[in-house]
């Protein structure tokens, strides 16, 4: 039970100065002046003052409350190396045994894991989120288990009390770390990127090391070993070998008394792609086809064209002199015998023999081809008749066989079932409105034993044929017809995507592989994705960094393309085999922020520390002693941290009473000023 007295004014308190002003002056006059009943008059003015001021006294029943200390386990990855987290474990147990038993003293714990999206230890965000919960007034201090590698320092709380780091490091702990300094998301292939890489030792690291090997693997393929100086920055010069996404795996063996291995290991993906893609156009006679080829070519900034049109054939005689004939004279010798592997893609357009490209040419085109180049033939009237580039050297990479018939009758062009899985067709009319609008012609073939027919014209005749040759690629467009789709005619058609796509299936971009094996990663999570023209695939494996092995079934969730969504536990890099398909991808960060620094400190956390007065203490020195220590004064000390008791208590019950009720101030001022006046009346 407490008492005090309270003032409750009934008047504003200006007011009450102004009076108390006004009587002490009144009283002042009266005693300066010699009448005798200042002093009465003076306590009447007193009373009726203290009255105006409205004092009560209240009385509380109050029942202490106990202080909260709060202890902050840190269970990060960093904290399960060595044995920090079985240290962890008997510190926490002994300090929670000492702190229960103190007399009114209440623990809570906290514990804090990994930050999602490698964001690290979030300690300080926690003991924020717990101090919100609780009432400051029972706070009397907090204490930190943990190596001191915090990420989130900027989210330190305001503390009412001490607050102490019992860090789990040793003093023989040491470290080696791989770090890449640089890396590009992407590369021109071709050209030579360079990244940066370092590895440097941390601690009490061995003496008389100065260089290290670094193994570095591409895609998984068997690592290539070097020799690089510890502690300096090295300088990698790197050429991609595909295009799409490469994953490069650069790591240093562990060496013996480290903490960890596991920053060792830097994963880079970096994706491959094509500075210019040079096509040649090589267009037989002018016709509108020619211009849709021209215009697609032309509207991607990333294609150097070359056009070479015939404009004039040899047959035609009407007297022009030669020299009058063009500007410059086209270097067809150059372009087809001397820089013919410089192009990605040459594209015949209703291309007939007339002698303007001699046999050898056309020989050197096939070889080409088979050293891994791209033709694709626009076939016309010309591709049936008997001056057809068919016939030749290409007759032995054509995918097809022209009949000499030409088909004149309209159709509307449709995917095969082979090309509802195939990358080149698979979804063509997905997004347009309305049916395809009809072709007018069309070239009959019979295609070969390995072309792949996936779109088909007039009474299910072959319309586009693909094949491989060598290691190059053919596709052959059996009419000359693509250009009304893009006119509009009867509604148009996906001309553009068409076109667009196997354009780039010819030139081996990778997202247009038909039988291909990919794994897109989103944090932890990867989405395999296999493409393929068969109707079942089998189950993948994927082998996981630390060479356990799983076996999941693949969905198909659409023509050709079957899926699964797997869950990675670890971090590094994961491989992926179906069939003959392989994959390699890295999940999670290419270097984890808990494993970036791994040697326990204060000083993170230090000048969080001194604002509150606490101290930094190993768990290797000892568990240190728990004291009390007031507000404001040192909260450590050599073997003791303190905690600062904040006297909270509950009001359970209150009771107040009025010290100058109405009448007893009545009572006061009438009696006072009544003996002042009898005292003033007798002299």
């Amino acid at each position: 039970m407490t008492g005090t007295v309270i003032l409750d004014p009934l008047v504003p308190v200006w007011l009450i100065a102004t009076l108390t002003a006004m009587a002490v002056a009144g009283v002042v006059f009266a005693a300066r002046r010699g009448l005798a009943g200042w002093a009465l008059r003076g306590l009447g003015a007193l009373v009726l003052l203290a009255a105006l001021s409205g004092p009560s006294y209240r009385q509380e029943e109050r029942a202490p409350l106990s202080d909260i200390v709060l202890l902050v386990e840190d269970r990060s990855a960093s904290q399960r190396l060595a044995d920090r987290s079985a240290a962890t474990d008997r510190a926490a147990e002994a300090l929670a045994a000492r702190i229960e038993a103190r007399d009114n003293t209440e623990l809570r714990r906290v514990t804090v894991a990994d930050g999602a999206d490698n964001r690290g230890s979030l300690v300080m965000g926690a003991l924020a989120e717990a101090l919100a919960e609780l009432p400051r007034g029972r706070i009397a201090g907090a204490i930190l288990l943990s190596d001191g590698q915090v990420h989130d320092i900027e989210a330190a709380p305001d503390l009412p009390a001490p607050l102490h780091l019992l860090h789990t490091g040793r003093a023989g702990d040491w470290d080696r770390r791989l770090r890449i300094d640089n890396a590009p998301a992407f590369a021109i292939l071709g050209e030579e990127v360079t990244l940066r890489l370092t590895i440097a030792d941390e601690g009490a690291a061995p003496e008389g090391v100065t260089t290290v090997p670094v193994d570095i693997a591409v895609d998984g393929a068997p690592p290539q070993r070097f020799d690089v100086p510890l502690g300096r920055a090295v300088t990698l010069p790197l050429t991609l070998p595909r295009g799409g996404r490469n994953v490069l795996q650069f790591s240093t063996p562990v060496a013996e008394g480290e903490l960890t291995d596991r920053n060792n290991t830097a994963l880079v993906q970096i994706n491959g792609v094509r500075d210019r893609l040079r096509v040649l156009l090589v267009s037989g006679q002018p016709h509108a086809g020619t211009r849709t080829w021209r215009n697609l070519l032309k509207s991607d900034s990333s294609v150097d064209l070359v056009h070479f049109t015939i404009l004039r054939p040899p047959e035609k005689q009407d007297g022009v002199p030669v020299r009058e004939l063009s500007l410059i004279a086209f270097p067809t010798r150059e372009l087809f015998l001397d820089k013919v592997d410089e192009f990605d893609l040459i594209i015949f357009d209703r291309y007939r023999r007339r002698g303007i490209l001699p046999s050898v040419y056309l020989e050197n085109v096939r070889q080409y081809v088979e050293r891994g180049g791209a033709v694709l033939l626009a076939a016309g009237p010309d591709f049936a008749g008997a001056e057809s580039i068919y016939r030749g050297p290409f007759e032995q990479m054509v995918p097809a066989r022209p009949t000499a018939r030409v088909v004149e009758q309209g159709f509307r062009p449709e995917i095969s079932d082979l090309g509802q899985r195939h990358p080149v067709t698979a979804g063509l009319g997905e997004g347009w409105d309305g049916d395809w609008g009809r072709w007018l012609r069309q070239i009959e073939v019979e295609p070969d034993a390995s072309g792949e027919v996936v779109m088909t014209g007039a009474d299910g005749r072959p319309l586009l044929i693909l094949d491989r040759v060598g290691e190059g690629r053919v596709a052959l467009l059996a009419s000359d017809q693509a250009w009304l789709w893009g006119r509009g005619f009867e509604g148009g058609g996906p001309q553009l995507d068409l076109l667009r796509r196997l354009a780039h299936w010819m030139m081996k971009e990778p997202e247009l592989e038909e039988e291909a094996l990919r794994a897109e990663a989103t944090g932890q999570t990867m989405r395999i994705t296999r493409r393929t023209l068969s109707e079942t695939v089998p189950d993948v494996t994927i082998t996981t960094p630390s060479g356990d092995t799983v076996v999941m079934p693949l969905e198909q969730v659409a023509p050709g393309r079957f899926e699964a969504v797997y869950e990675g536990a670890e971090i590094g890099l994961y491989r992926l085999e179906n069939g003959d398909e392989t994959a390699v991808i890295g999940l999670g960060p290419a270097a984890p922020v808990e494993f970036e620094r791994t040697l326990a400190t204060g000083a993170v956390l230090e000048p969080v520390i001194d604002a509150t007065g606490g101290g930094v203490r190993a768990l290797e020195d000892g568990l240190p002693a728990i004291r009390e220590v007031r507000a404001g004064r040192p909260a450590a000390g050599r073997g003791w941290i303190g905690i600062t008791p904040r006297g909270a208590y509950e009001t359970l019950s209150v009771r107040q009473m009025e010290i100058l009720p109405p009448w007893l101030v009545l009572l006061l001022v009438a009696g006072f000023l009544t003996a002042g006046w009898l005292r003033e009346g007798r002299r």
